[in-house]
Order: C-alpha cells, then sequence, then structure tokens
C-alpha cells in the first residue's frame, strides 16, 4: 500500500477526520482478524452484521485508523481514531482510484512502466488471472505483480487488491465481476486499465441481469472504458463478445481456438486480420486430462527456445503448450492469459513456458486430489453456470473412460425464468454422457434430477440427497477404489466443502465447514462469487 496520512485519505473521500492528521496506515482490511500493527480497518455494514461492531477488537490486533460510517468509541467512552465517510464501501473505491492515479504518476516520473489489465467473464476470470498473473510474475519485469486474492472482483474486492500495490509495483491485474449494468464501469473508471480481456458472456446470473444480452452490455463497460492505446482482448469464438470490438477505441486483439479462416462468417463477429488473433490448434486432451495444443501468436520475436518448442512462419510464431490444468474448457482461459500478456509485451517464448508450468493456483477449481484408496476427487465446486456445468461434466466422461463414474450436483444460481430448463438440460446431458451415478444435492437442483430420471437413468444410478449430510453418507459408504468423483455447483451453495470432506481419507474425522463468527459484513471477501 502507498502510504496516505489519514488528513489525505480524509481530502480523498471527502470524509471528516477525527484522528490525528499525520497518522500513516501500513495496510487495509475490512475483516477485523486480519488486522495487524498499523492497519486501517474498514467498517463497512454488511447484510448479516456490521463492521462497526468489530471497531475496538480490529484495535485490539493493532489497528490504528478506521473508515467508517459513524464513530465508534471504546470502553471508555473515548472515539477510536477515523475518518468519518457517508459510504464506507464507495470510499474504498475512492482511495483505491487515487493510489493506482498516484503509481501510475511516480512510475511515470521515474521512467518505469505500469500496467493495469482487467479481467471480465461469466467464467474463467479467476483461473485466466492466476495464468496471467504467473506468466508477469516469471518474466524480468521490472517491478512486481499484484493480483486478486482468490475471487476479489467487486466494489470490495477489487480496493483490496489495489492496496496491495505500491510504487514497485509493475503489474496490476484486477478481475471484474458484476451482478448488474454499471457495476464493470465503475471498476473500470477506479482503475483505468491499459489492457482489458472479455472472456465469455453466459447465461449466469441471467436473472438478475434481465437476460444474457444485458450480461453483454455489462461485460462491454470493459473495453468501452479503454483508452485508444490500449487493447482489447477479446474470446472471437464468442459472437457476443467479438462483436465488442466495436464499442471500443481500443487496438483489439482476439483469440479463438478455431483454426484460420474458420468461424469468422457470423456477422456478429469483426474481421480480425490474423495479424490481431492468438490461436490454438491441434488440441487434444492427454490421458490426465490436461490440454495440448499449438499457440501461435501474431507478431512475435524469434522464440528464444529450443528448436522443438517454436518455429516462427510468416510473422506467426508458433510454441508447443501441454498445460497442467484439467479439462479442454481450460484452453479458452490458456489462449486469454497468452494474449493479455503478448498485448503487454511479453515475449513469446515466456509465455508459453510459463503456461506450460503453472498449476491450478485458486481453490475449487477443477481441484484434483487422489485419495490413498484409489478414489479420485475432482472439486470444480466454486462457481457453475450452464456453460461450466456442461464443461465440467465432458471432463469427467473423458477422464473417466474405463472408470466409475460419479457427478455430484448441486444448483446453479441466479438463472431468472430459465433456471429450470437450464438445469433439466444439465441432467439430460449427465445421462447421455454416460455418466456411471448421478448424486444431486439440494432441492434447488431437484429438477436436474428429475430430468434424468426422465431420461432414462433409474435405480441407484441417479440420486437426490436434500443435503450435503445425506451426500456425504452416501459417498462414504459406496465410494470405491477407481472411482473418480465430481463436484459442481455454485459457490452459495456449497459444495466445495461436501467435496473437501470427501477428499480427505475415508477414516478422517468428519467436520463441517468453519463458519465466520464475524459474518460477512466485515469479512475482507464478498459474500458470493460475482459473474
Amino acid at each position: 500500500m502507498i502510504a496516505l496520512t489519514a488528513a489525505e485519505i480524509a481530502d480523498i473521500t471527502n470524509g471528516r477526520l477525527a484522528a490525528e492528521p499525520g497518522l500513516t496506515p501500513a495496510s487495509v482490511v475490512t475483516d477485523s482478524r486480519e488486522a495487524t500493527a498499523g492497519s486501517l480497518y474498514v467498517a463497512k455494514p454488511g447484510e448479516s452484521a456490521d463492521g462497526h461492531d468489530f471497531v475496538g477488537a480490529a484495535f485490539d490486533r493493532g489497528a490504528v485508523l478506521a473508515l467508517v460510517e459513524r464513530e465508534v468509541a471504546d470502553a471508555a467512552g473515548t472515539n477510536y481514531p477515523a475518518v468519518v465517510v457517508e459510504d464506507a464501501v464507495l470510499a474504498m473505491g475512492a482511495l483505491a482510484a487515487e493510489s493506482v492515479r498516484r503509481i501510475r504518476a511516480h512510475r511515470a516520473t521515474a521512467g518505469a512502466a505500469f500496467t493495469v489489465i482487467g479481467i471480465t467473464g461469466s467464467a474463467g476470470k479467476t483461473t485466466t488471472k492466476d495464468l496471467l498473473a504467473g506468466i508477469f510474475a516469471a518474466s524480468d519485469a521490472d517491478g512486481a505483480t499484484v493480483a486478486p486474492q482468490g475471487s476479489y472482483n467487486g466494489e470490495v474486492g477489487v480496493p483490496l487488491t489495489v492496496f496491495k500495490a505500491d510504487f514497485g509495483t509493475r503489474y496490476l491485474v484486477i478481475e471484474m465481476g458484476a451482478t448488474g449494468i454499471g457495476h464493470i464501469r465503475y471498476l473500470a473508471d477506479m482503475v483505468r486499465p491499459e489492457i482489458g480481456v472479455v472472456l465469455g458472456v453466459g447465461s449466469a446470473h441471467a436473472g438478475e441481469f434481465g437476460g444474457i444480452d444485458n450480461i453483454a452490455v455489462a461485460k462491454g463497460e470493459l473495453v468501452e472504458a479503454l483508452p485508444a492505446e490500449g487493447t482489447a482482448v477479446l474470446n472471437l469464438d464468442d459472437a457476443r463478445v467479438a462483436a465488442m470490438a466495436a464499442r471500443t477505441r481500443a487496438r483489439v486483439l482476439g483469440y479463438t481456438s478455431r483454426p484460420a479462416g474458420i468461424g469468422r462468417d457470423n456477422g456478429s463477429q469483426p474481421d480480425v486480420a490474423p495479424s490481431d488473433v492468438v490461436r490454438a490448434e491441434g488440441i487434444e486432451l492427454n490421458a490426465e486430462g490436461h490440454p495440448e495444443f499449438e499457440l501461435y501468436l501474431p507478431g512475435d520475436s524469434a522464440p528464444q527456445e529450443p528448436a522443438e518448442h517454436g518455429t516462427t512462419q510468416q510473422a506467426i510464431t508458433q510454441y508447443h503448450v501441454s498445460a497442467k490444468l484439467i479439462g479442454a474448457h481450460h484452453i479458452a482461459n490458456l489462449l486469454a492469459a497468452a494474449a493479455a500478456a503478448h498485448a503487454a509485451g511479453i515475449p513469446g517464448a515466456q509465455i508459453a513456458a510459463s503456461l506450460r508450468a503453472q498449476t491450478a493456483a485458486s481453490r475449487w477449481r477443477m481441484e484434483r486430489t487422489e485419495r490413498p484408496d484409489g478414489v479420485t476427487v475432482i472439486n470444480d465446486a466454486y462457481n457453475a453456470n450452464p456453460e461450466s456445468m456442461r464443461a465440467a461434466l465432458r471432463t469427467l466422461a473423458e477422464l473417466g473412460r474405463g472408470r466409475r463414474t460419479w457427478a455430484v450436483l448441486g444448483a446453479m444460481l441466479e438463472l431468472g425464468p430459465d433456471s429450470i430448463r437450464e438445469h433439466m438440460t444439465v441432467g439430460t446431458q449427465v445421462v447421455r454422457l454416460n455418466i456411471s451415478r448421478l448424486v444431486v444435492v439440494g432441492r434447488e437442483a431437484r429438477s436436474l434430477y428429475v430430468s434424468a430420471v426422465n431420461e432414462g437413468s433409474w435405480g441407484d444410478e441417479c440420486v437426490f440427497a436434500a443435503t450435503a449430510d445425506e451426500a456425504y453418507d452416501l459417498l462414504q459408504a459406496e465410494l470405491q477404489p477407481g472411482d473418480l468423483v465430481l463436484f459442481k455447483s455454485s459457490n452459495g451453495i456449497g459444495l466445495r466443502h461436501l467435496g473437501d470432506r470427501i477428499a480427505l481419507p475415508p477414516q478422517a474425522p468428519r467436520t463441517s465447514p468453519e463458519r465466520s463468527a464475524e459474518g460477512p459484513a466485515a469479512t475482507a471477501t464478498e459474500g458470493r462469487a460475482q459473474l
């Protein structure tokens, strides 16, 4: 975090100073339990708890200043040092915007580069963010790379990410989520990215947005915010994303998994020259489910690695990538990260080498665990929408050839009026992919169970469990060595915790996930995943 005095914080946030003007916090937290010596504690109200109730706890752990919406006193009646603002979350955003402005100005004065990359999309944001941060971290950049912890991607998470940056930061990678139109515009105005990556427009949260077309409007706010000298990295395999080329003044760099010359007959897709397209060809999955392909980067310099890994032809350089992620759906994330890194000027050889080396960095994204008894658990239950659900099931079927496969599925939330239809489609797909066993957890997903039964999955092939505990008991009793089991649901359903329990050896203690005593109002997390 760059140094900001209490007086500066008050000025930036239009707040009232109720502390020593020269007091200078060293970090920012929204969870009192994360406060350390010198912290600024942001007391934000929430749905089930109020951060103001934990101001004292934050100061007990070392906080020196609070950002509050009302003053809070200690047991002796003395107010804690604070900056009092109208809206603590908006004040965080103002501090983040000023921090980015100062870092950019400082590095420009020092002759050092500073690049902000924004990433949005209905699926794949966190994986792409992790991959891109990994590429930058492995480069010989003049400065550090800062990227979000987990899926910090909203009005709280983005400022918390910014506060990790300082004058030594070279790359600032920002994940941007939204639950409505205008949210991404707010985040983009906050950090002013030079590179904007749009991964896809899916049907998750369609109910909240009022339809998939409104999701496209919201996602396109990122490329609209880019400067003329910036770069919009667009998924050309998604027609709604490709059409965003008309909404930006920035250069467009597309990426695609279609061979050159294929797939440009869609009227909504821009006519992007090969020199502005990153693509993958020769795609296949190896026996472990890891994608392999040839990566083509336009206008790249000559390869700086052994000849067997790279050859140059007509200013388009080819690299072989054998990734360590699981599932063909990660090819789009790998390509997006490669394209963004290419736009940032990272040499192709470094990009390819990093993609070959990286494993999953964030939890519950196709997270694979091999139990000692021979059961394989794939926990992909951080988030779910119809597109990611279908991709995960296809991966389960491909990896499970010759094995007994289990799909443990929960609801996909915020689908609006299409929810029942989308769940029924998934149930039908499970049967048609010949998944051995289906366990549907929770009443919100019952239509998925019904559709699987109607499609012909009867008896013990398809089971409905009202609770995660019921599903746990069933799996503990029936899983056998060699079985492959996938867990997939929306974040709010919580099947990721069931997946963690099953990933433990069968004799391990049975425990439920820890619940925060402080609650979501004062924690740094944002409660649920945003689109």
